[in-house]
């Protein structure tokens, strides 16, 4: 796993840097909202998203140069879905990424406000960036808008996960939930590596294929971890969703189940690479990557 980890670290540092140059700076006024936004970005993180990006983009040959602000866009969009997510009228979370959340730290109001730039500044970031041709520009903006909204995107699933709590477990559509809320955004930054770098029609379906397996991956190990994890190691609350009555893998099948199916998706997941054959070794160890976190 040392190769992931490296190429994480450095998917950190590039993210980060671009960041640093995109986001007002938080002297700027009004001060105390660009703290806010800069205190979230900051706070810590993998940086998956972004690392998706990169991981797709290198496969079929994009320079960094190319994938960088696309990165970045991709970073802004999930940092403000995480601020909005941890507000009381939300998911409710005083801890994120080891520190205290937007809110807490700041007030709600600042908060709800970071989030709406974060969101803005990403599609301006991606309407901007002169290292690609305006053509694919449109097309990362309409990907990346349907993704985050509804009712295809990340918004629709946050909003079926608020309805699902404490619901009648028949009436609840798990899977759906899931590709929405986590799955839109990881199946966007995989698949805009795929664009920017040209991939073929067959290329692009195998990375879509396997993008949406990660995306339900990432969110069944979520889900375990939410259980097995103390809220130190995990950087947040830890047993939110059994307290709130969520409905997940873990609690719909049981733990044990839930880890079996977690590695079902992930032999599923590099099943759909196989027709890139060797070049997307990265992408296979990310999977397996997923399904060994700890946090």
């Amino acid at each position: 796993m040392g190769d992931v980890e490296s190429f994480l670290a450095e998917v950190v540092a590039l993210t980060d840097g671009r960041l640093d140059e995109l986001l007002p700076e938080a002297s700027l006024e009004p001060k105390r909202l660009h703290e806010a936004i800069r205190w979230s970005v900051f706070a810590g993180g993998k940086r998956f998203r972004p690392a998706l990006v990169f991981a797709v983009g290198r496969t079929f040959g994009a320079s960094d140069a190319r994938l960088l602000s696309t990165a970045a866009a991709v970073e802004m969009i999930h940092t403000f879905s995480l601020i909005h997510d941890d507000l009381p009228a939300m998911d409710d979370d005083d801890l994120r990424r080891g520190k205290q959340t937007c809110h807490k730290r700041f007030d709600e109001a600042t908060a709800i406000l970071a989030g709406d730039a974060l969101q803005t500044l990403a599609f301006n970031t991606l309407c901007c960036d002169e290292a690609l041709p305006p053509a694919t520009r449109l097309e990362l903006v309409g990907g990346l808008a349907s993704a985050t909204g509804t009712p295809d995107g990340m918004v629709a699933g946050q909003q079926l996960d608020l309805e699902a709590e404490g619901a009648a477990e028949e009436l609840i559509e798990l899977d759906q939930i899931h590709s929405l809320k986590t799955g839109a955004l990881i199946t966007f930054a995989a698949r805009s590596g795929a664009l920017i770098a040209v991939a073929s029609k067959a290329e692009a379906e195998a990375i879509d294929a396997f993008a949406e397996d990660i995306g339900l991956l990432f969110q069944i190990t979520d889900d375990l971890l939410d259980i097995s994890q103390t809220s130190e190691t995990l950087g947040k609350t830890a047993g939110k969703d059994a307290a709130a009555r969520k409905m997940t893998y873990p609690s719909k099948f049981g733990y044990d189940r839930a880890v079996g199916i977690a590695d079902d998706v992930r032999r599923r997941a590099g099943n759909a690479l196989e027709p890139l054959g060797p070049k997307a070794g990265m992408l296979r160890e990310i999977s397996t990557y997923i399904f060994n976190r700890v946090n």
